[in-house]
């Protein structure tokens, strides 16, 4: 039985501000393991996006991708536990760090294919906000009524430049799938390197290369709403179109999260052709923050 859509809602209240926190993550359908993971710790909330290993390919570990983002998960929050004051790369660094240790010795932990992570990170710190975005789980922030997404484009531009290459570079032919196998292999040779993309995994410098910054909490141009996802969550915008950035934060605040993703599911359903990755369906996850003041 496939693990139904989890979500839930917590308030967060601090001394001049309160954030709501409405979350909602499902597998793909047909697929028993959801390799997602959205979380809260206290003024921290964040979206996890294992990496999927296509069928057929070794990664050196004897774990998988949900394995990794529910350590990672653990380690940032034991990390922001004990410096709650610290930046988040730092503690994000950290967290990869500890995981390392997690494989307990068992993996190769230099394979190209070892398991990584998309991360992307909210923290209320009262009087301003902090987030950390790191490859390709979007944030989309509402800052004086005025909407804007933070992105982290190099697998983007990664995966631009490896189709080209593949297109130009023999491998087996025409036979699909010797092309795939080519092409996996240079997206891994492009994982954490300064030419490539950055995603956590087993370097803990990875960290330091994420999008990083704060939006103010207070006065006219205060943060309002912020959405955190994963790429199967904002593809209702980015790859099917079904609204704006503005008119998914509508949603969110009128709907809730798991009525975007309900969205997506019908949407990838209904419009295979827009599809941009090898996968039909994908795992879908979002954070949605709602920020106001507490009342004296």
């Amino acid at each position: 039985m496939r693990p139904p859509t989890t979500f839930g809602s917590a308030d967060v209240t601090g001394p001049a501000s309160m954030m709501r926190v409405r979350s909602a993550s499902a597998p793909a359908p047909g697929r028993p393991v959801n390799e997602d993971l959205v979380f809260q710790f206290g003024p921290l909330v964040g979206v996890l996006d294992g990496a999927t290993v296509p069928d057929g390919f070794d990664t050196g570990c004897v774990h998988g991708p949900a394995w990794y983002v529910r350590h990672l998960a653990a380690r940032l929050a034991v990390a922001e536990a004990a410096r709650p004051a610290a930046r988040l790369t730092s503690n994000l660094a950290a967290a990869i760090l500890a995981v390392r240790a997690d494989h307990g010795g068992q993996c190769d932990l230099d394979h190209p294919g070892t398991p990584s992570s998309t991360v992307c990170l909210l923290r209320d710190c009262g009087d301003q906000v902090d987030y950390l975005v790191l490859c390709d789980s979007p944030l989309v922030l509402d800052v004086g009524g005025q909407v804007s997404v933070v992105t982290d484009d190099r697998l983007d531009t990664a995966m631009a430049e490896l189709r080209q290459t593949v297109a130009t570079v023999p491998a087996g032919g025409s036979d699909p799938v010797a092309r795939f196998r080519h092409a996996v292999g240079v997206q891994r040779e492009r994982m954490n390197r300064t030419h490539g993309y950055w995603v956590a995994a087993a370097d803990p410098d990875a960290a330091f290369h994420a999008v990083t910054g704060t939006a103010p909490r207070l006065g006219s141009a205060a943060l309002r709403r912020a959405a955190l996802l994963s790429d199967g969550a904002s593809s209702a915008v980015e790859q099917f179109g079904l609204t704006d950035w503005a008119g998914l934060l509508d949603l969110l605040g009128a709907e809730g999260p798991a009525a975007l993703l309900g969205r997506v599911r019908d949407a990838e359903r209904d419009h295979p052709d827009r599809l941009r990755r090898h996968k039909s369906t994908d795992d879908a996850s979002v954070v949605f923050c709602e920020f106001g003041s507490v009342q004296p």
